[in-house]
């Protein structure tokens, strides 16, 4: 069951934010402030995403140096995460045709150079700030075979698009043999087990093999304006009012965390409905969790959310939803007892995952795997200390798990250990092994 508040809640703690967390939140908004500034003066962006780890000779590497090539020469601005591998193949491109060539640099406790080939850069120290700025102003996207990084902006940007929050622009895959089997996982776990979004989606992107058919497919796109593409609420005001907002947002949902202890996000689709055995395992592991002590935090809404704030919720236990806010207002299930909205769904995926000690991962579509790569990818980079991700639902997670073969043994995209990053739970109880 839900209700629809018709204006977000005022939750405070009654505790001001921690020194140390203050501090953060500046940082965090400097970023921000160093973002837009810098992608305000950019044009004709197209953003290229692949992997770091690709070397030259590798014929991904060549495709992305000529597709580069074809931006440069049609005035187009390259713009890349500003490393090595396919970003330096499209920024090298770029450059030696006379074109515009950007990065959008991520500083790395394993240190990440700007490629050569960059002449305009700026970095970042958050992954999500970065993300902003490599996706928001883009025209088109075109992505090559790449690792968890890769399909963490991919589900990124088809997620923020399917709900609203970025423009509808050309989506171009490289490569078929890497694509086709994450298309036929969506297409058959995503779409045909939980319904999780319209298969239709899919039928927008668009599959090629070479340069000269990437350009065709984004040749003709439209500039846009580069920090609004579409009227809605994150828009109004003009940029100085965005950047006030995200601070307020992320002084609340730090307060708001302040008080929060031992807690286990879970994460799902909202498709799944009361009575199907998907409810029914994250009602029942949310019963488990409120039982052993811990706080139970979802996204607040219907299907999995609701499932498992229910079960902690009827276990006695702390039952939490970091909500989204939209013009409709604010949309909450009936068993959560603390709950915070947010406008800015990276501010909201970032509070929805800092404090927690472990995730639990159900069925789901572009949310749910945009929420997952990016764990992996701040788990992998050294950004973030390892912790158990679990995946619940072995029938719908198995061709995943093949996927993740597949990167690590053909592809190279990520290291053999990277796939034991998660973990298979085939109780909802048995998550109380995997915590503290």
């Amino acid at each position: 069951m839900l209700k629809l508040l018709e204006k977000p809640q005022l939750v405070t703690t009654g505790e001001a934010v921690n020194f140390r967390d203050s501090w953060r939140v500046f940082k965090i908004i400097a970023e921000f402030v160093d973002g837009y500034n810098f992608v305000g003066d950019l044009k004709r962006e197209v953003t290229i995403l692949g992997s770091a780890r690709l070397a030259p000779n590798n014929k991904y590497y060549k495709i992305a140096e000529q597709f580069g090539a074809l931006l440069g020469k049609n005035g187009f601005t390259t713009m890349t995460g500003g490393g090595p591998g396919i970003m330096e193949a499209a920024n090298k491109g770029a450059d030696k045709a006379g074109g515009e060539s950007v990065g959008i640099n991520i500083q790395l406790p394993r240190e990440q150079r700007t490629n050569p080939y960059v002449k305009k850069s700026v970095g970042f120290s958050y992954f999500f700030t970065r993300k902003v700025m490599l996706t928001s102003p883009a025209n088109a996207f075109v992505l090559f075979p790449g690792g968890f990084g890769t399909l963490d902006e991919f589900f990124e940007v088809v997620d923020y698009m399917e709900l609203g929050y970025m423009h509808k622009s050309p989506i171009v895959l490289v490569g078929r043999e890497f694509w086709e089997p994450l298309i036929k996982f969506l297409r058959n776990q995503s779409v045909g087990q939980v319904h999780a979004f319209p298969e239709e989606i899919i039928n927008t992107w668009h599959i090629v093999e070479t340069a000269e058919e990437a350009f065709d497919m984004i040749k003709n796109t439209e500039d846009r304006d580069n920090i609004c593409a579409v009227d809605d609420i994150l828009c109004r005001g003009g940029a100085d009012w965005r950047i006030f907002r995200i601070l307020a947002e992320l002084v609340d949902g730090f307060e708001f965390l302040s008080n929060v202890r031992g807690d286990v996000t879970v994460l799902g689709t909202k498709s799944i409905l009361p009575g199907s055995a998907y409810y029914d395992a994250a009602y029942e592991l949310g019963k488990a969790l409120a039982k052993n002590g811990n706080t139970v935090v979802t996204g607040g809404g219907p299907g999995t959310m609701e499932a498992a704030n229910k079960g902690a919720f009827e276990a006695g236990g702390t039952s939490i939803g970091i909500n989204i806010i939209t013009d409709r207002g604010e949309r909450v299930n009936n068993f959560v007892n603390k709950s915070l909205g947010f406008h800015f769904p990276f501010v909201r995926k970032l509070i929805i995952t800092a404090p927690s000690e472990a995730f639990a991962f159900f069925p789901g579509g572009f949310g749910t795997l945009h929420q997952l790569f990016e764990l992996l990818t701040l788990i992998e980079t050294k950004k973030r200390e390892p912790m158990p991700i679990l995946l619940y639902g072995e029938e719908f997670w198995a061709p995943m798990l093949e996927y993740f073969r597949l990167l690590s043994e053909k592809f190279k995209t990520i290291n053999r250990v990277d796939e034991d990053l998660v973990t298979v739970l085939h109780q909802p109880e048995d998550i109380l092994k995997y915590l503290r």
